[in-house]
């Protein structure tokens, strides 16, 4: 197990991050598609996690309208953790009530949702504390302020964003700095071998700018698994809830690529789309769910996978996304002065 630092930070986190949407799901619902991990599997998947050296543990206050966070900081109770050697993040942004004020990135909102969630994990404070989706109301400025605010109160140590567009972080940073307020440190995005948009604007963003990436659904919701096809939906959780969504005839053609890859490494497929993401300069954690230690145990040993130059470009061919105006026109203006470039010593 590797770890990087966060961003521009002095944080470092482990290169695989146990995500929790797994935890305390009920039979009805999205949350109970996706997992319903009582406390003793939870545990288990903890302690596995651990072991195998992951420092960092991600959740969030919606995911199971909030049992995943008291699941999760009972397990670390339950399991002895020292509180300075887990990393722990969650996040705020989504409904936890009917009003019309008990959602999204306001200040009125993020405190109180803090602190609740800060409540159920049993913790006086989080290290990571991440917006989960962007408001189109609420202004930027007052969304970093009290997220400020949060960290001078010793609630949360770094903050974060999920689900953002590159602008939107842009801008955040740069009024993070014209007014002195603490600086995104990450952002948790979908990016996989059948979904790398991300490509396009943010990835490029997140390196100029120094932010940490971290990586939800690093398997496509189970597509990368290779048990399912554009022909064949399977069973499990695609089959119920096919999140996100992945175009088919690319998706095949992604897992055809996978498989004589896996086999010469003798690993899963799963294991071998989890190494590509690791191989990636941008990513800092990628984050992995399971429901049984032994699906943990394969994601967790994805770490000691080397790719080929050969396989990278391989899988880098078969998946990439078209270029997209004013990508092809970078390219096309900038190959003399990259080619000058490769002429230094």
């Amino acid at each position: 197990m590797r770890y990087n630092n966060l961003g521009r930070t002095g944080l470092f986190v482990s290169e695989i991050c146990l995500g929790t949407m797994t935890f305390g799901g009920s039979s009805a619902g999205m949350w109970g598609k996706i997992g319903q991990l009582g406390q003793d599997d939870a545990d288990t998947l903890v302690r596995t996690a651990v072991e195998g050296g992951v420092n960092f543990i991600d959740t969030a206050d919606v995911y199971a309208d909030g049992t995943s966070e008291e699941i999760t900081g009972q397990a670390i109770r339950n399991l002895g953790l020292k509180r300075d050697e887990i990393i722990v993040a969650t996040k705020g942004f989504g409904a936890t009530g009917q009003g019309p004020n008990a959602r999204g990135a306001s200040r009125y909102h993020l405190i109180d949702a803090c602190k609740a969630s800060l409540k159920r994990l049993q913790l006086d404070h989080v290290d990571l504390y991440q917006i989960h989706g962007f408001d189109p109301v609420t202004p930027i400025e007052e969304t970093l302020r009290a997220l400020d605010t949060l960290v001078q109160h010793g609630h949360v140590r770094y903050i974060g964003v999920s689900n953002w567009a590159a602008w939107q972080i842009t801008k955040a940073l740069g009024i993070a700095e014209r007014l002195g307020l603490h600086r995104l440190a990450s952002l948790q995005a979908y990016y996989t071998l059948v979904g790398r948009e991300l490509e396009r604007e943010i990835t490029p963003m997140l390196m100029s700018e120094e932010v940490g990436l971290m990586v939800w659904s690093p398997l496509a919701g189970g597509f990368l698994s290779g048990k399912y096809s554009a022909k064949e939906p399977g069973e499990g959780r695609r089959a119920a809830f096919a999140f996100p969504p992945v175009e088919p005839s690319r998706g095949d053609c992604v897992i055809a690529a996978l498989r004589p890859i896996a086999e010469a490494h003798g690993v899963s497929v799963a294991r071998i789309a989890l190494a590509w993401l690791l191989h990636q300069r941008s990513v800092t954690s990628v984050i992995v769910g399971a429901k049984r230690p032994d699906q943990l145990t394969d994601n967790l040993a994805a770490t000691e996978i080397d790719l080929t130059s050969d396989e990278l470009a391989a899988l880098d061919k078969v998946s990439a996304i078209p270029q997209e105006y004013p990508g092809w026109m970078f390219e096309r203006q900038g190959q003399l002065q990259r080619d000058l470039l490769a002429q230094r010593r």
